[in-house]
């Protein structure tokens, strides 16, 4: 057996009653939920528990919902005794990579993530950007297509680079209409608008990422006791600073999730395990490499059903 990465969802993967079971279940997996709702100074946790929809997917609660409900579902497997190699996360997901590493701890985490959301609600009037997903598209292609309507005076650029034929492009409504129409006339086989509350990952982020950095300088950040390998790179660091650094430059820049995963292979990693809600990261993960073992946990049942495959696969 090779090694192991744990990888964390991003927006999307939200659901209303995540990790509820197992919190009602386990002290210890309450206390996440509980220590969110004391450093945030509101009920956080009844809304990932009962709703309503509508406000859960709202950026600014998505965000903490997720971070909370993944590392409260981390913090359940632990007891299992599976250790990762290497951490990942998808946009959001970075930040719950970072608090499993230790880089952060819980309470800055969950505070910073619910200050990104409020900054990328904020940073483009409600209506002016949106996000599309262009599929069955070379991403130096698309590359070219996202400049060439870009410098005629619409802004829109790759966002985020999933998988192999699912690139995520966003911007300006204008933008990204012009780009997806391009697109398709270039052999794309889908364009399909994504419902978000901005233009994620696109230049248009940038002032979310100056009020973002004011508050990483307040934040304590140590060392990553396991090497997380950030979306703007695509390359696995541990050192304090360069993370932040990286975190910035991560709110206006390609979430590169399909570069990461092929990294960590490269380094060794034969297995993907996927903690949080939902299986979306491990959907993509089998889409840019079918050799390599998949699993995702969620609740108790997925996490034995886990730790009984490994285990058998190390006998």
């Amino acid at each position: 057996m090779g090694k192991i990465a744990f990888v964390f969802p991003g927006q999307g993967s939200q659901a209303v009653g995540m990790g509820k079971d197992l919190a009602e279940k386990y002290p210890e997996v309450m206390d996440y939920f509980k220590k969110a709702d004391q450093k945030l100074d509101a009920s956080l946790s009844r809304l990932i528990f009962e709703g309503p929809k509508e406000e859960l997917t709202q950026t600014i609660n998505t965000q903490p919902a997720l971070l909370t409900t993944s590392l409260a579902i981390l913090e359940y497997f632990r007891k299992s005794g599976i250790t990762a190699d290497y951490a990942a996360g998808h946009s959001l997901g970075e930040y719950t990579a970072l608090a499993a590493a230790g880089a952060l701890s819980f309470e800055d985490a969950v505070y910073l993530v619910r200050k990104r959301g409020e900054f990328m609600e904020r940073a483009v009037p409600n209506g002016e950007g949106t996000m599309a997903a262009v599929l069955g598209m070379d991403r130096d292609k698309l590359s070219a297509i996202t400049e060439e309507v870009t410098e005629s005076g619409s802004t829109v650029a790759l966002a985020n680079l999933n998988c192999p034929g699912q690139i995520v492009i966003s911007g300006t409504r204008q933008g990204v209409e012009l780009a997806g129409s391009q697109a398709k006339e270039s052999g794309a086989k889908r364009v399909l608008p994504l419902e978000v509350s901005g233009p994620f990952h696109s230049p248009l982020m940038k002032p979310a990422a100056e009020q973002l950095n004011s508050i990483l300088n307040e934040i304590t950040m140590e060392d990553a006791k396991l090497p997380v390998v950030v979306n703007v790179t695509a390359e696995p660091m541990t050192d304090a600073q360069t993370i932040k650094a990286k975190l910035i430059e991560q709110l206006y820049s390609p979430v590169l999730w399909e570069d990461s995963v092929r990294k960590m292979i490269a380094l060794g990693v034969d297995t993907f395990i996927e903690i949080g809600p939902g299986k979306v990261l491990s959907g993509l993960i089998r889409k840019i490499d079918k050799s390599v073992k998949t699993y995702a946990v969620s609740d108790e049942e997925s996490a034995h059903a886990v730790m009984d495959a490994l285990k058998e696969e190390q006998r």
